[in-house]
């Protein structure tokens, strides 16, 4: 089973592209953000005609996430649980059965949280430690989790082609990395890095000042595995060229291969 995620900024934006992309990579289940649209709108029948079942958490004009899967989607879920007024359309889950068993898909949405220190930032940390107590309940069932979408965390100075550009972005400041290192000692694996090493692989290139042509990119786009996601995982990678197509999103998909 091939999991993808994808933010997309702006489905009405960007949905030929994502369409061109779907038939060309046919991934299995394609967890995607930033789909900027509530549910009424949101364009389904051009997924449900290439055989996805579609569930979305919407919001207008913001935020917004949503799955798509060719399996049956079971037991959604929306929002992160631990904030009852938190009202940002941010956290999708559900589970897909294969032929091997079941996996429970995560989609994720997290704030960036800039300008830091600020709110922003406060709602960003607390944000992180909703989805720490949500990990950890995840990982008490002991079945295969994945955990996929846009942290807005560079987790090490090798994740980024200029690391002294972001000392005092929210993305990489001590406490967001320290965050995301909590969630890895829950005994999640990082999928990307537990196949692929060493510095150079990005999956977010800004619109402005060429970054895309300078390839001054961030890596922020992750998936999270619980350890019995992890046994089954036989490859994990980036869609860099998607980047370079027309009208593309400023993000690129992600993808991890599980044996489910």
């Amino acid at each position: 089973m091939r999991i993808a995620c994808f933010n997309i900024n702006g489905i009405k934006a960007r949905h030929a592209a994502l369409c061109d992309w779907l038939d060309e990579a046919s991934p299995d289940v394609v967890l995607l953000q930033e789909i900027k649209s509530v549910d009424e709108n949101f364009p389904r029948e051009m997924f449900e005609d290439r055989g996805y079942n579609v569930e979305t958490h919407g919001q207008k004009g913001f935020n917004g996430v949503a799955i798509l899967s060719k399996y049956p989607l079971e037991d959604v879920h929306r929002g992160l649980p631990g904030d009852d007024s938190d009202e940002q359309a941010r956290w999708i889950e559900a589970t897909v059965t294969g032929e091997k068993g079941a996996l429970r898909v995560c989609g994720l949405y997290l704030p960036n949280g800039n300008p830091a220190p600020g709110p922003k930032y406060d709602y960003k940390l607390a944000w992180m430690e909703r989805m720490h107590a949500r990990a950890k309940a995840l990982l008490a069932t002991e079945e295969p989790v994945l955990m996929g979408g846009d942290y807005n965390v560079i987790p090490q100075d090798e994740d980024a082609a200029r690391p002294e550009a972001w000392r005092d972005d929210a993305l990489a400041l001590p406490d967001s990395r320290a965050a995301f290192r909590r969630l890895l000692h829950l005994g999640l694996t990082e999928a990307f890095r537990a196949r692929v090493q060493g510095p150079g692989h990005y999956t977010f290139w800004d619109y402005q000042a060429g970054a895309w042509q300078r390839n001054n990119g961030i890596r922020i786009d992750h998936m999270l595995l619980s350890p019995q996601a992890a046994d089954r995982m036989t490859d994990c990678g980036i869609d860099t060229a998607v980047r370079g197509r027309d009208k593309p999103s400023d993000h690129v998909p992600l993808w991890v291969d599980l044996d489910i």
